[in-house]
């Protein structure tokens, strides 16, 4: 008997419901399974699947969903407890850090990842549903950089965020794929690059204008070194005017 509606909590309702669907649609396919056989095998009532999801699209995405309220969430506070220091927090490390989070959760599922990507890749329908997903987390990302840098360019905004997803989303399919180098540091090391190419390391040129930051480095350094080089330079810098 599937427990009353009262009894489920919503995050476990999430958990059972993308793994039933995804297990049903691996085993029956997409279109043949039915709504019932999910709320039967996730161990819900049908009135509480249908209370909860509006499709088998969003019942498969659950996760997702809860992600990205979690983003959110967690832009939405920090911007209720801004640290202007010099080394503190910025806008532009928020959104590396929020897309970690992500990364994080499916490196802990990765196993149900694996299967979703499975059935996705052979449903036209979900295929389409994950691009828009993906878009969505590139939207909650520009959403907060136009609101914590409102004297930002619109460009670099779109420009930083689609990066960051574009990163995070490939690396997150090598790892789903089982590359080994496909990593949270491997993930920290490319959002840093993203921040040093587009000039948004610690704050940004921090509303002073362009700047040129040039720094000295043996011949023979790697491109991790010279990242470091260039990030230690513009901190003294930004000391020095503080």
């Amino acid at each position: 008997m599937a427990p009353s509606d009262t009894t489920v909590d919503p995050v476990d309702l999430r958990t059972q419901v993308v793994a039933a669907s995804i297990r049903l649609f691996s085993e029956y396919g997409y279109e043949s399974t039915t709504v019932d056989q999910i709320a039967a095998d996730a161990g819900v009532s049908r009135r509480t699947l249908f209370r909860q999801f509006r499709s088998k699209e969003d019942m498969i995405f659950a996760d997702h969903e809860a992600l990205i309220a979690q983003v959110a969430e967690r832009l939405g506070a920090d911007e209720f407890a801004l640290d202007e220091s010099v080394d503190g927090p910025d806008p532009w490390t928020d959104v590396c850090d929020a897309a970690e989070i992500v990364f994080t959760h499916f490196l802990a599922t990765r196993d149900l990842a694996v299967r979703r990507l499975r059935v996705v890749t052979r449903v036209p329908a979900l295929r389409d549903r994950e691009l828009v997903t993906t878009y969505r987390y590139q939207r909650v990302f520009e959403e907060f950089l136009r609101r914590r840098l409102p004297d930002e360019s619109p460009e670099r905004i779109v420009a930083f965020a689609a990066a960051v997803t574009s990163v995070h989303n490939y690396l997150l399919r090598s790892m789903i794929r089982g590359d080994a180098d496909a990593t949270v540091s491997t993930l920290r090391t490319e959002l840093r690059r993203i921040r040093l190419a587009l000039g948004a390391d610690d704050g940004g040129d921090d509303g002073a204008g362009t700047a040129i930051t040039v720094v000295t480095h043996p011949i023979d350094a790697g491109a991790d070194q010279i990242a470091r080089a260039v990030a230690e330079e513009i901190r003294a810098q930004r000391s020095r005017r503080t």
